[in-house]
Parts: C-alpha cells; sequence; structure tokens
C-alpha cells in the first residue's frame, strides 16, 4: 500500500485537490469533508490531556449542559465531548507547584485526592455516557458500549513529595501516568522553565521512573527540562509519551522538544501528543498590554495555584477579564498539524499523537473547544494522510506505548 508519509506526497495532492477544483471536475472541498467526517467517526480517538478537572465543581459550570467556551471559558463538556467525536479523554489532576516542605507536600497530596474524587464523582453522575480506563483495551471496549473513557493523569509529581510509596497510592486509584514536573523544578526533576537544580532527575526522581516501570504507568515528559528528558529516556525500560508538547524547531519554546530529543524519543518506542496551545504552536507578535495585564493580575492576587478557593475565583474574575480586553492572537489548525507534519517527517506516523491542553490554555482559531476535534482530521486529509495513518495519530499510536507500558510492568513482576 502507497506511503503519504513524505511532505512530497502531501503537496502533490493538495496541488491536485487544487487543480480538481478549478477545472470544474469536482467539488475537492466537500469531498474532502466528507471523507474526513466518515474516518473521524471510524476512529478510535483520544485526547491524552485536558485539564477539565480543574473546572467541574466552579459555580456556573454544569458538565452535563452544552456550556458556551466564551461565556464560562470551559472548552470541555459532555456534549460538546459527543460532537466533537472523542471516544477517550485523560483528565489530569493537575496541582500547581507550591512549597516542597513536609506542610507543601501535604496539601499537595491532599488536593490531588480532591480532584481525583471530583473525576470519579463526574464519571458517577454521567454513568450513561462516561467510564473510567485504566487500561490500553479500555478505550476499544468502552468504546463499544457507546460511552466514552475516561482515563486519569496526574499532571506534576509534586503530590508525590518525596515518598515513592504515593505512587502506588495514586495507581490504585487508577492514575495511569504522571506528568514528572510542572513549570517549576520539584524533587524529581527540573523544569523546562526553571533553573537547572538537579541537572536532569534526581536521585528520587530516578526511583520514581523505575517504580512506575514496575507499576505499569506512563512516564510523561511534558514540561520536563532537557536534560530531564535526556535522563528519563536513558533510564526508562519503557516506552514514554510527552502528553501535551510540540516541536520547538517550528515554535522555539522550551516546553517543546527539539529535532535531537525527538530521535530519541522514537528510539525509546514513545510518542508525543501534539499540543493544541497557541504559545507552543507559533509565535505571535507581541502584544505588551496584555502581557502587563497579565502580570498585574498575578501582582494584585499572588500565585494562583497557591489560593484558596474564594481567592482563585476572585482571581479568574481578573484574568478573564483581560482576555476580554486584550484578546490574544489564536494559532489555526494548519499552524498545528503544521508540527504533525514536521515531527511525522523526522520521527515517522507511530510516534505522533494528539493532546490538547483543553482547560488549561490551549485554544486554535478553528478548534476552539473539544466540539471542534473533527476539524483535525479535516486538516489531515487535506494534507493527504492515509486513514490508517490518521487512526494512529488519533489515538492508535498511544493505546500502542500504554499496552507496551502494561507489558513491562508484567514482564518484571
Amino acid at each position: 500500500m502507497l506511503s503519504l508519509k513524505s511532505k512530497t506526497m502531501r503537496i502533490f495532492l493538495s496541488l491536485l485537490a487544487a487543480i480538481l477544483l478549478l477545472s470544474g471536475c469536482a467539488d475537492p472541498e466537500s469531498q474532502l469533508q466528507k471523507k474526513a467526517a466518515k474516518i473521524h467517526a471510524q476512529a478510535l480517538t483520544v485526547d491524552s490531556h485536558t485539564d477539565t478537572p480543574l473546572g467541574l465543581n466552579r459555580d456556573g459550570f454544569d458538565f452535563a449542559l452544552r456550556n458556551d467556551p466564551v461565556e464560562t471559558r470551559s472548552k470541555i463538556d459532555l456534549p460538546r465531548i459527543k460532537e466533537g467525536g472523542m471516544d477517550g479523554i485523560w483528565f489530569a489532576v493537575f496541582v500547581g507547584q507550591g512549597e516542597r516542605t513536609p506542610e507543601g507536600n501535604l496539601r499537595a497530596k491532599n488536593r490531588a485526592h480532591q480532584v481525583t474524587d471530583l473525576i470519579y464523582e463526574t464519571v458517577e453522575n454521567h454513568a450513561e455516557d462516561l467510564e473510567i480506563a485504566t487500561e490500553a483495551a479500555d478505550l476499544e471496549r468502552i468504546s463499544k458500549k457507546g460511552k466514552h473513557a475516561i482515563f486519569i493523569g496526574m499532571e506534576n509529581g509534586y503530590p508525590l513529595g518525596n515518598k515513592l510509596s504515593l505512587l502506588d497510592t495514586f495507581y490504585l486509584r487508577g492514575v495511569r501516568y504522571v506528568t514528572l514536573v510542572h513549570t517549576a523544578n520539584n524533587d524529581i526533576c527540573d523544569s523546562s522553565t526553571d533553573s537547572l537544580e538537579h541537572n536532569g532527575l534526581s536521585a528520587f526522581g530516578e526511583k520514581v521512573v523505575r517504580r512506575m516501570n514496575d507499576l505499569g504507568m506512563i512516564i510523561d515528559l511534558s514540561h520536563a527540562s532537557d536534560e530531564t528528558v535526556e535522563d528519563v529516556l536513558e533510564l526508562s525500560r519503557a516506552p514514554v509519551i510527552a502528553s501535551h508538547s510540540g516541536a520547538r524547531a517550528l515554535c522555539d519554546h522550551p516546553r517543546n522538544l527539539n529535532d535531537e530529543l525527538l530521535l530519541k524519543l522514537k528510539e525509546n518506542g514513545g510518542v508525543i501528543q501534539t499540543v493544541l496551545l497557541t504559545s507552543y504552536i507559533k509565535e505571535m507578535p507581541g502584544n505588551p498590554e496584555r502581557d502587563s495585564a497579565k502580570a498585574a493580575v498575578w501582582q494584585k492576587h499572588g500565585n494562583y495555584y497557591e489560593l484558596d478557593e474564594a481567592g482563585k475565583e476572585a482571581f479568574l474574575v481578573d484574568w478573564y477579564a483581560v482576555d476580554r480586553d486584550f484578546p490574544e492572537q489564536l494559532a489555526t489548525v494548519s499552524d498545528m498539524v503544521d508540527h504533525i507534519d514536521h515531527m511525522v517527517d523526522l520521527i515517522g506516523i507511530d510516534h505522533v499523537g494528539i493532546g490538547s491542553d483543553f482547560d488549561g490554555g490551549a485554544e486554535l482559531e478553528d478548534c476552539y473547544d473539544v466540539s471542534q476535534m473533527g476539524n483535525i482530521t479535516l486538516e489531515l486529509v487535506r494534507r493527504g494522510y492515509s486513514k490508517e495513518e490518521i487512526f494512529k495519530i488519533w489515538g492508535g499510536n498511544l493505546t500502542r506505548v500504554f499496552g507496551e507500558v502494561e507489558r513491562v510492568s508484567k514482564s518484571e513482576s
């Protein structure tokens, strides 16, 4: 079967569609839309990273209703999951970085349990449509029942503090990946947006990687420093993921992976899940007024992640006001698929997927929330990706990695 991976073939197919349109022989756009819709419906689609749990109990938000994405600032709810044709979504148990003290670690651990409780409560309240997934095979099993699979990941290993046993605790609660670090260093490793402290993984971080391999938990390298990524790829016995990242060659942000690290990720057998957050997709013109206004909100309220619930609500009122007064210029689905093209050309179709970061800041001009995920499939079809390749991007590659992580765990038991 002819492979459509190469950039040359994708360009050729795009030109062919344009020629057909000009010749009046067909309506390629309409046909592409029908083809894309059919492929999207057939694919087992999964989004590897969302921060939706942060807003599940927020005033004015009802997960059962179709919430306005502008008015509520939400990107995901049950009606829009159905509209977007998503079979599975990873909900992140996110805890922002705070003080690395016994007291801070305890607060973080308790907060992680609270968010996990909220996920289970939401799924139980919508049991006719949702089901918790804890194994790679659950995506297909749950989809066949006409339901949507909810996987649980932990974003930031901070709730673990320096206690390895907490990995087992959260594994038993259904957590199946841990994003080792967030925007600041923790006891596990260095962040991509902080100074070098451990020069990669700490001694404790090495124990975390080994124990995650033993348990069958996926190691997530998004937000990790280059040194941390290299350390993990050298140490891990199982494939790893970057649950919501992009290609640094196209957008020079430390959160993205450079080509050298992408090639090492391929050697590991892992997968990079392409993010939909504009600042990681495309460098936009500067907006000093917006930047200053955002900084003023932090100065006024303090660290959002260390505020109580009332403080967070007050913070968000001012934060969203900035978005209203100084709207961000957004990247497009085409810009995002440029990252997919680059990474597929560099490391192959088997190592690229999709992880939106919805409800964590992600939004594109033409994929503003989960209801518009089919627009990504349409762009992939426009660029000449085959049905089989799109199936891999939308869930096949991540499911493969998850299955291999499980096999490594069982082989060690």
